[in-house]
């Protein structure tokens, strides 16, 4: 897209940028790091982010896609459905429903689309077990990008984020290298010049002994998992009560 003028991001935690602090106080994300890498490249571009982390697919569509059709953007990244398949009992299918639904209204609109699947969640002992809810909703997705002339952006086949140090502490959201990689490989997607391949090996890892990784474990179990379903017992969601942190089409700063 080397015309693109103005990018707007939707979504949840992972497109809010979660957990990737910035200097500004805010999460970065791999959407923040994309628009920068563009607006190097072109005068006058333009981009917001509305995605609140703790977003439903079913808010997502209801709450930031209308916004994001009023700015009418080029390009619209829309990721949604991950905070849906952590929630027993939804259906991927019906789940993909609701999805080609929003992509049908952002190209109505006349904005070109970027569709992400799931990441492969077999490295994480909590989520393994939705890998088949996880590549039943892929499979959906890819289907939909194909109508709908979408770039795809495949989580799943970044076999890259596989590794530990592409992930935060709670195992959930990506670390800033992590971000980093998915930005790149966005940039690569879209036809822009990266400063590096997304997928550089990583340096060599110190392996941890098996009781300091079960000690991580527990600890991670405590501070994380059990706080999760808290929430989700009690309905709650962490971007309750949240703005989006950039709600405007703006340009970038070179700061």
């Amino acid at each position: 897209m080397q015309d693109l003028d103005s990018f707007v991001a939707i979504g949840d935690s992972f497109t809010e940028g979660m957990d990737d602090p910035g200097p500004d106080g805010n999460f970065m994300g791999w959407a923040d790091r994309l628009a920068a890498m563009i607006s190097t490249q072109r005068d006058g571009f333009r981009y917001a982010n509305l995605a609140i982390r703790g977003k439903t697919l079913h808010e997502i569509v209801e709450e930031q896609l209308p916004l994001a059709v009023a700015l009418k953007p080029q390009l619209v990244a829309f990721c949604g459905g991950g905070n849906d398949i952590l929630t027993p009992g939804t259906d991927p299918d019906a789940l993909a429903e609701v999805y080609e639904i929003g992509v049908a209204d952002l190209r109505a609109a006349g904005s070109e689309v970027i569709v992400f699947t799931g990441f492969d969640t077999k490295s994480t002992p909590l989520l393994r077990s939705l890998r088949g809810k996880i590549a039943i909703y892929n499979t959906h997705l890819w289907s939909v990008a194909d109508r709908y002339h979408c770039h795809m952006i495949d989580l799943w086949a970044m076999s890259i984020l596989q590794d530990k140090r592409a992930w935060s502490e709670d195992r959930l959201h990506l670390s800033p290298e992590g971000h980093h990689r998915v930005a790149l490989r966005a940039a690569e997607v879209l036809g822009f010049p990266t400063p590096e391949p997304w997928n550089t090996p990583w340096p060599p890892a110190q392996e941890s002994d098996w009781m300091t990784q079960r000690r991580r474990d527990l600890k991670w179990a405590r501070e994380h998992v059990m706080p999760w379903v808290g929430r989700l017992v009690r309905g709650e969601s962490t971007g309750d009560g949240l703005a989006p942190k950039r709600p405007e089409l703006l340009p970038i700063s070179r700061d």
